[in-house]
């Protein structure tokens, strides 16, 4: 009984330690505020020095957000669940899903089993045929393929009739070219579903199975999957949880270790954090969201931060630079002043960090 006493009186006091170190008020302020506007539900996490040092929700769901919610979740033919969000709540998060595929894929990379500069021809034939051969594992990662993608709508309903990736792969091939690879840079699905379909040919297992044994797994993402669909989408399709997530970005923070365990080499850490929208890329297309900063593998990159924000609200960064990472999990469609929103709670977390 005296060692659980003990025990309890430590972690009370390592818990008064991490309050007295940051000053969170002007965190939960935010979080209280901008709640309504996020989809009535938000959860944070932040880690640094070795440990989460906030991990806090607000829940105000409206009438008007319950019965969206009931809607959305009708058609995926799913009962909602409006309980207030925790650390361990599963969500859709599109496009932060991009940052744990291009990871997936660097992964290739730093075994040898693929090279950045390798074509996608050499693995999936059809794209050559289509004169699209020639376009490489780095380009597909960074969204500068050259190849018009359709809108999110049409591109998202075609996914759904496609019976393996390698009708998926064959749809691709056969969009028109807007400009040559590497020269134009179009944020798309595109680029990630063809590097998801080369990992495929190249382990003889479906992307999935993949991301399971050499992403989750080791850095112990237990809700966070791309599902069983027949066709994975390696670009949007991952739904995770905010203690997943923030594994993730730790191992991230940690130049590729996790936990002592070495998930990616730093030099693919690296790779993936260099801009690649130099001076000679035309931006086609860039969601308002980004606020036309640059782009890595997979990851926005803005000075010293990375960051891979998604459609549904969810925000995950790295800060190199204050060394410290945080993931803002929320589900709402509204576009209205999500960049502006992303900037500010940026502003408030280097504050508190800092102090």
């Amino acid at each position: 009984m005296r060692h659980i006493k003990l025990l309890f009186i430590g972690l009370l006091l390592s818990a008064l330690s991490v309050k007295a170190q940051n000053d969170f008020t002007k965190i939960d302020a935010w979080l209280s505020d901008n709640v309504k506007v996020m989809g009535g539900r938000a959860y944070l996490m932040i880690y640094k020095d070795g440990k989460v040092i906030y991990s806090h929700g607000e829940s105000e769901l409206n009438t008007r957000q319950k019965i969206v919610g009931r809607m959305m979740a009708k058609r995926q033919g799913k009962t909602f669940n409006q309980d207030d969000y925790t650390a361990s709540t599963s969500l859709q998060i599109a496009s932060c899903s991009k940052w744990l595929s291009a990871s997936l894929i660097m992964t290739f990379v730093d075994e040898g089993k693929l090279k950045l500069n390798d074509t996608v021809g050499k693995y999936l034939p059809i794209l050559s045929k289509k004169g699209k051969g020639k376009i490489t594992i780095a380009q597909c990662l960074s969204h500068q393929t050259g190849i018009k993608a359709l809108n999110l709508k049409d591109d998202l309903e075609a996914m759904r009739s496609y019976a393996n990736m390698d009708d998926a792969v064959a749809n691709i091939a056969n969009l028109p070219m807007e400009g040559e690879s590497g020269k134009v840079f179009r944020y798309s699905n595109i680029g990630l579903q063809i590097a998801g379909a080369v990992i495929e040919k190249v382990a003889g297992k479906n992307f999935e199975q993949l991301f399971q044994e050499r992403i989750a797994r080791p850095l112990a993402m237990k809700n966070t999957s791309f599902g069983q669909n027949k066709v994975v989408l390696p670009a949007g399709g991952a739904t995770s949880s905010s203690e997943d997530y923030i594994n993730f970005l730790v191992m991230v923070l940690n130049k590729g270790v996790y936990k002592g365990n070495r998930i990616l080499s730093e030099n693919s850490i690296k790779e993936m954090q260099i801009n690649r929208i130099t001076d000679g890329v035309k931006v086609a297309y860039s969601p308002s969201e980004a606020g036309g900063i640059g782009y890595g593998f997979g990851e926005w990159v803005s000075n010293d931060t990375v960051s891979s924000p998604g459609l549904f609200g969810s925000y995950p960064l790295v800060d190199n630079k204050n060394k410290y990472a945080a993931f803002l999990m929320t589900y709402y469609l509204k576009n209205d002043g999500k960049q502006e929103r992303y900037v500010s709670l940026k502003k408030i977390l280097d504050e508190a960090i800092s102090r």
